[in-house]
C-alpha cells in the first residue's frame, strides 16, 4: 500500500497544499566576550574598536577584558567610547554567551568557560590533544573553528587574508635579514641602478608565494617561482601582470635556483598533512653565506630541511652560513594590520550570527559557516577530528 502511495505521489495526483513560506529568524542579541591572548606569540585580537562601535550599534552587547589591545596601542578607553563593557579580569569576560578568541582556548581558559557557551577561535589542529575536545564536550560548548569557514565564492577569508600577511611580510622581513646589522651579506633588497638586483626564489604558487612575489617584484628583486601545478604558476603568472621566471618543482633546477638565490621563501602548503621537505641540508650547505630563507610553511613541518621553529623574540638563527628566519606566526609581527583584517572578517560573522538568531540556526542555515562548527551542544560533529583522537562523534544531520 505504501509503495502504491509513493508511486501515486510520484505521478502528481497529490492534495493541494497550502503554501508555506519560510519564517525569518528573530533577531539575536549576543554577548560578546574578548579576553586577552595569553600564548606569549600572540599579540593580535579579533575586534578592534571601529568594530566594536559597529555590533554594539547594531544592539550586541560586547565585553573586553582591560588591556586586550595594549600591546597594539589601542587603549581601554577607546573600546569603552565605542560601547564595549571594560572588565578587570578573564573570569568576568568569560560570562558571556560567545567567546570570539584568535588564538584556542588553553586548558585553563576553558575550565572558566560556562556550560552551553559558544567558543569562536582557531583550531590548529596540530597541536591538539584528545583533552582539548574533550573539555569542551563536557561543558556542551559550541565551538566554531573560524579558519575553516567559507565565503559565498568558497574561499576561506581568514586563512587567504592572513596568508596575503605572511607573503607581504616575508619579503620585509627577508630584507631586514640581509642587512648588516643582522649578519647579512648587506645587501638592499632590489638593488640600485647599477648594481645586480638581488635573487629571490619562493616555493609556492598560492596566496603566501604571490603576495610575497608581488612585494619582491614591487621592490625591484628578481623574482623565481616554483611549483608543482602548472596551472597554478599559469594562474599566478595572469594575476602579477609581469614576465616573471616560474618552473615546476625540478631538483635540478631547484638546486641550481638555491645556490644563486640570495634569499628563498617556503610557502609550500599541504593542506591535510606535513609540508613535503623541498630543499635538503646538501642544498643549503650550496647556498651564499650570509644568504636568507624564510621559511613561511614551519607552522606545517617547514619545507627546508634545516628549518627549526623559532620565536619572535629569537627569530633567526644560522646554519651553514644561511640565516634561517622560522617563526610559524608571522601575521603576529605586524598584529595591528592583521587586527583590522581579521576584525572586518569577524564583525561581518557576528552580525549574520545576530540576523539569523543564533549560531545554531546559522550552522545549519549557512553550510559555508556550519562547516567551520566542530563541536554542537558538547557533541563532536567533525568526523576527521573525531578519527584522528579516536573521540566519539555523531554526525551533523543528526542534529
Amino acid at each position: 500500500m505504501r509503495d502504491k502511495f509513493l508511486s501515486f505521489s510520484e505521478g502528481g495526483f497529490t492534495l493541494p497544499q497550502e503554501e508555506v513560506l519560510e519564517l525569518k529568524s528573530e533577531n539575536k542579541k549576543l554577548s560578546i566576550g574578548i579576553p586577552k591572548e595569553v600564548l606569549l606569540q600572540e599579540k593580535r585580537i579579533g575586534l578592534v574598536p571601529d568594530a566594536v562601535n559597529l555590533l554594539t550599534n547594531n544592539g550586541h552587547h560586547v565585553i573586553v577584558q582591560s588591556g586586550v589591545g595594549e600591546v597594539i596601542n589601542f587603549s581601554d578607553q577607546e573600546y569603552s567610547e565605542c560601547g564595549a563593557l571594560i572588565v578587570k579580569t578573564a573570569e568576568e569576560v568569560y560570562k558571556a554567551n560567545l567567546i570570539l578568541k584568535v588564538s584556542p582556548p588553553t586548558s585553563e581558559e576553558i575550565q572558566l568557560m560556562e556550560k552551553n557557551q559558544t567558543l569562536i577561535s582557531a583550531l590548529q589542529l596540530k597541536i591538539q590533544k584528545p583533552d582539548f575536545f574533550q573539555q569542551l564536550m563536557d561543558k556542551k560548548i559550541t565551538a566554531i573553528a573560524y579558519d575553516y569557514i567559507q565565503d559565498e565564492d568558497g574561499i576561506f577569508p581568514v586563512v587567504r587574508s592572513m596568508s596575503e600577511i605572511a607573503g607581504n611580510t616575508s619579503i620585509l622581513i627577508a630584507s631586514e635579514c640581509l642587512s648588516n646589522l643582522n649578519n647579512g651579506k648587506g645587501l638592499l633588497m632590489g638593488g640600485v641602478a647599477g648594481v645586480s638586483t638581488t635573487d629571490v626564489v619562493i616555493l609556492g604558487a598560492g596566496t603566501v608565494g604571490e603576495f610575497a612575489a608581488r612585494s619582491a617584484i614591487g621592490l625591484g628583486a628578481s623574482v623565481k617561482i616554483f611549483d608543482k601545478s602548472l596551472s597554478k604558476l599559469r594562474r599566478l603568472q595572469d594575476k602579477l601582470h609581469a614576465r616573471v621566471d616560474m618552473s615546476t618543482i625540478n631538483p635540478k633546477a631547484l638546486e641550481k635556483s638555491v645556490r644563486r638565490a640570495d634569499v628563498v621563501v617556503g610557502a609550500i602548503r599541504s593542506r591535510d598533512s606535513r609540508t613535503p621537505c623541498l630543499i635538503s641540508e646538501d642544498m643549503v650547505k650550496l647556498m651564499k653565506p650570509g644568504s636568507v630563507i624564510v621559511d613561511v610553511s614551519i607552522d606545517r613541518g617547514g619545507c627546508v630541511e634545516t628549518s627549526e621553529v623559532t620565536s619572535h623574540k629569537n627569530p633567526t638563527f644560522i646554519k651553514h652560513g644561511v640565516i634561517h628566519y622560522c617563526v610559524p606566526n608571522i601575521p603576529s609581527r605586524v598584529a595591528r594590520t592583521a587586527s583590522f583584517s581579521l576584525s572586518n572578517i569577524f564583525s561581518s560573522l557576528l552580525l549574520d550570527i545576530g540576523e539569523f538568531g543564533g549560531v545554531n540556526n546559522i550552522i545549519f542555515k549557512k553550510p559555508n559557516i556550519g562547516q567551520g562548527a566542530y563541536i554542537i551542544n558538547g557533541k563532536l560533529v567533525n568526523k576527521g577530528i573525531a578519527d584522528w583522537f579516536n573521540l566519539p562523534y555523531e554526525p551533523l544531520n543528526l542534529f
